[in-house]
């Protein structure tokens, strides 16, 4: 059986796309456009064909329909010789989340049944989003789906969580047709896709874990905010040419700060400065010198002040977040402490890992959703019958930036077999795609210590070497043979 979906000519007007079944002998029957329609239950008239036609099967168009989402719990069924989706919920509701309003739509009643439709606007102030909750309960709502809106979705959802089924759906999943959105028809569009079971929830971890997410994720911006602080500041000294930065290699260790506050001064000379340096920075007193001879006007001297102020600000502040991070892990601690036996995988990168992921691992289903969420897999792109390079998808950077930096750590672990299989993966890919590799390693590794509780196991760096013996042997006997020897392999006596 076949579904024939007709659109009307561009040049007409007011008509809804309907579609067809074809039957045996060409016999036409009706098929309700539920998920379309103002009122998604009605049957619509079939639409003349000279419009563009679309032939799919029911789950592919059911697939277009929300944008690729797999449909996973709505079935079709026949009811009067007219085919419809099955409702999955009989009381539901969706909003459409702004800045300052919230479109709220509820649509109840038993599944085969035209629902019942209402719609209301709120205000998103405390009290307007109290009053929304309790509208919403006492119309006897169970799931209430919106989409992930930048931050406006966040307070709405701390108020209705614990008294409803919330579903968080990617806003790219739910579009609705081009030049039929309004506020009103997202908020019917999204509560009709809940009614079906047709949005797939976004993973939301519980306040606990909210909090620290927020906590790390300021912490990065305020290191990125340090970097580009530092970056100015180097600058500023290239202008005054002063070649600190070409002669010691941290110019905001100890040693560099000391002299940086002395340039700020400007009572001190060259020499006097590079006395100040530290450990091994001592053995280029007599380069310092010279890189410290610079052109500091008054102007500069006022910028690297400022500078440097920010910069020890900075330093307090992400000390104080990382205390108060160290606390807000203390219920994992037993997570956070068995992640960070992978190679590479420091303090930070654990915590990012824990904060992100959970430690719940029942929400992924499986490592590889996971690494799929995570952005650290390639995509799929497949066009006639040949599949091509893809690259890998966006997913949560705030992971990926870390999974990056712990496999470029590991990368450079001694006697591991992340380090072995880096350099395996380097010769043959190329640089960027070895790492990424390795940091897909790496989240997987952590999945399956946190779904186990398992320690983690080092493999070793022979490890590669030992499961592919005979390949190993044969490629160094043929190499030494290209060099002129008459090599004779044997087992070593045990």
């Amino acid at each position: 059986m076949r579904l024939r979906r007709t659109t009307l000519d561009e040049n007409s007007c007011g008509a809804y796309p309907s579609c067809a079944i074809l039957g045996a002998g060409g016999r036409t029957l009706p098929v309700d456009d539920t998920v379309v329609d103002r009122t998604p239950y009605e049957q619509t008239d079939l639409a003349p064909l000279h419009g563009t036609t679309f032939c799919r099967t029911l789950s592919r168009e059911a697939r277009m329909t929300v944008s690729a989402l797999p449909v996973a719990h709505a079935f079709a069924s026949h009811k009067g010789g007219t085919l419809q989706m099955d409702a999955m919920v009989e009381c539901c509701a969706g909003l459409d989340v702004h800045q300052r309003t919230v479109v709220a739509c509820v649509l109840s009643g038993r599944a085969g049944e035209k629902p019942r439709q209402q719609i209301r606007t709120f205000g998103t102030f405390t009290h307007e989003l109290s009053a929304l909750r309790d509208w919403l309960l006492s119309e006897g709502c169970t799931h209430v789906g919106m989409e992930s809106t930048g931050v406006y979705w966040m307070p709405i959802y701390a108020i209705l969580e614990g008294h409803f089924e919330l579903i968080v759906g990617n806003a790219q999943h739910i579009k609705r047709v081009p030049g039929r959105k309004t506020d009103v028809k997202d908020a019917e569009w999204i509560a009709d896709l809940v009614r079906h079971g047709l949005i797939a929830k976004s993973f939301v971890p519980d306040a606990g874990l909210r909090e620290l997410r927020d906590l790390l994720r300021y912490r990065r911006k305020l290191v990125e905010s340090r970097t580009g602080e530092r970056n100015r500041l180097l600058k500023l000294l290239e202008q005054a040419n002063i070649k600190l930065a070409s002669v010691a290699t941290d110019v905001f260790g100890v040693s560099g700060m000391l002299m940086l506050k002395q340039l700020v001064e400007g009572e001190a000379t060259p020499t006097e400065m590079a006395q100040l340096a530290k450990a091994r920075l001592r053995n280029k007193r007599a380069e310092l010198e010279v890189a410290l001879e610079g052109t500091v006007r008054e102007h500069h001297r006022f910028i690297l002040q400022m500078q440097i102020h920010r910069l020890e600000q900075l330093d307090a502040d992400i000390a104080a977040l990382e205390q108060r991070i160290d606390e807000k892990l203390e219920p994992y601690r037993e997570q956070h402490e068995r992640v960070r036996q992978i190679p590479g995988v420091d303090w930070l990168v654990a915590a990012v890992l824990i904060a992100e992921l959970g430690v719940e691992m029942s929400v992924f289903e499986s490592a590889g959703r996971l690494a799929s969420w995570v952005g650290v897999c390639p995509g799929n792109y497949e066009s006639a019958g040949k599949q091509k390079s893809a690259r890998i998808s966006k997913g949560n950077h705030y992971v990926k930036t870390a999974l990056i930096e712990a496999a470029h750590a590991a990368s450079r672990a001694k006697g591991t077999y992340l380090k072995e299989k880096f350099y395996r993966l380097k010769a043959r890919r190329g640089y960027q795609r070895a790492i990424v590799a390795i940091a897909h390693k790496i989240l997987v590794s952590a999945f399956h210590m946190l779904v186990t509780q398992d320690t983690y196991k080092e493999l070793g760096a022979a490890y590669l070497d030992r499961i592919d013996q005979q390949r190993v042997a044969a490629n160094l006997v043929r190499r030494l043979e290209q060099m002129g020897y008459e090599v004779e392999v044997r087992l070593k006596a045990a």
